[in-house]
């Protein structure tokens, strides 16, 4: 499958402006594009006009225009006549519950199989996967299922965390995961830590960022992968 897609870890590292780090990678990634529509339905806190304007002051400065879903009366036909498509963070659990209600999931799987640039961080990388089991975030609602997008046969946690706190007695982040591959062991899992992204060109896979990756499928210990390596063996 000969899709596009900019997989981000996280929208904003700790001491920067939002969607600071990653910026450079989405300014190349969507080279040529005029205007992208947005997926808001992650956002809980705060209104989609207000996630909208967000993403639009720092896109201004790639010339691109954001144009989010909540404003069409159509959402499917927004999505089959964008130029890119690009997924907010926020809550994985709302953000699905969302577009299964206005029919997206199929819609977006075969525009991106057609070769419509997507990018997505956080929830919107988690979406990209066969389904959200391995988000980090709280089910404060309920969808009609766990299916998400499929883009990439392997799941993703973003802001995968190494850390134990010193006290803490409860399940660190690679347990969680561990959990997951003993009910799913045929998955591959990619704890992407904060800070780095995945670019998929065709069949060429990237990690871009300042640290590694870490592996996880079941029976097979851990390993961490670098910027630069072959990741192919995750398709």
């Amino acid at each position: 499958m000969d899709t596009r897609l900019l997989l981000i870890s996280n929208s904003t590292n700790a001491g920067e402006e939002y969607l600071a780090y990653p910026m450079g990678e989405i300014g190349k990634f969507l080279r040529g594009v005029k205007a992208v529509r947005f997926i808001p339905y992650a956002a809980v806190t705060f209104s989609y006009d207000e996630y909208e304007a967000k993403v639009q002051r720092r896109f201004d400065g790639l010339g691109i225009k954001v144009e989010s879903l909540h404003r069409f009366t159509d959402p499917k036909g927004a999505v089959q006549s964008a130029e890119a498509l690009v997924v907010g963070g926020g809550n994985t659990w709302c953000l699905l519950r969302k577009m299964q209600e206005f029919g997206l999931l199929p819609v977006v799987r075969a525009r991106v199989a057609a070769g419509m640039p997507y990018v997505g961080w956080s929830a919107g990388s988690n979406v990209a996967c066969p389904t959200i089991k391995t988000t980090n975030d709280m089910p404060i609602v309920e969808p009609s299922g766990f299916e998400a997008f499929g883009l990439v046969p392997f799941q993703i946690n973003p802001h995968y965390l190494d850390a134990n706190p010193a006290g803490h007695a409860g399940e660190t982040r690679e347990d969680r995961i561990r959990e997951f591959m003993v009910e799913n062991p045929s998955v591959w899992v990619v704890g992407l830590r904060e800070g780095t992204m995945l670019r998929k060109e065709g069949s060429d896979l990237q990690l871009i960022g300042g640290c590694p990756a870490r592996i996880f499928r079941q029976g097979e210990p851990p390993r961490e992968v670098n910027p630069g390596d072959d990741l192919r063996f995750l398709f």
